[in-house]
């Protein structure tokens, strides 16, 4: 069998957190303030999420752990559910995401896990638009993806629960 590729175009850029859009400056420290505030007693990693909404309104969300340890919930999905639940007609446009040690200085680069990717691509789906995504790490690059589906190519999604 030949080789073939079977992911659409991704697009992933680098850009030093210096020479970002003014919007996406903006938005990351959002995310940052966010963090700052994140309930994370147990791990001592504080992840902080800002979603731009498409009329430019900023909705933060921050991690929240549980002693129950699958009761809490991940900075990404608190943004967006939350910004979801506050402003249902209204598309999301971009979400930056920060993480670091409570006791840090600087911030690293985390991924979001297999749950909010999923979350946040239902959302890129029922809108059919791109959500941008804004990574920032240790060495004050930002990480832009111009879509969820860069993070997620084998998404599952309503087309999998129609049967043909």
């Amino acid at each position: 069998m030949p080789k073939r590729e079977i992911t659409k175009n991704s697009k992933i850029t680098v850009y030093s957190v210096d020479s970002v859009e003014p919007e996406v400056a903006e938005l990351i420290e959002q995310a940052k303030l966010a963090a700052s505030q994140a309930y994370a007693p147990y791990s001592n990693f504080q992840v902080g999420a800002a979603v731009k909404l498409k009329s430019g309104k900023i909705v933060l969300g921050n991690n929240q752990e549980n002693a129950a340890y699958p009761s809490g919930l991940c900075a990404e999905r608190v943004a967006c559910f939350s910004a979801k639940a506050q402003f249902p007609e209204e598309s999301i446009d971009m979400i930056a995401i920060v993480a670091k040690q409570a006791s840090a200085e600087g911030y690293t680069l985390a991924t979001p896990c297999g749950s909010c990717r999923q979350s946040m691509s239902e959302y890129e789906n029922i809108q059919e638009q791109p959500i941008k995504l804004y990574l920032l790490n240790a060495d004050g690059e930002v990480y832009e993806s111009d879509s969820i589906d860069n993070l997620l190519p084998f998404k599952f999604s309503e087309k999998n629960l129609k049967s043909e």
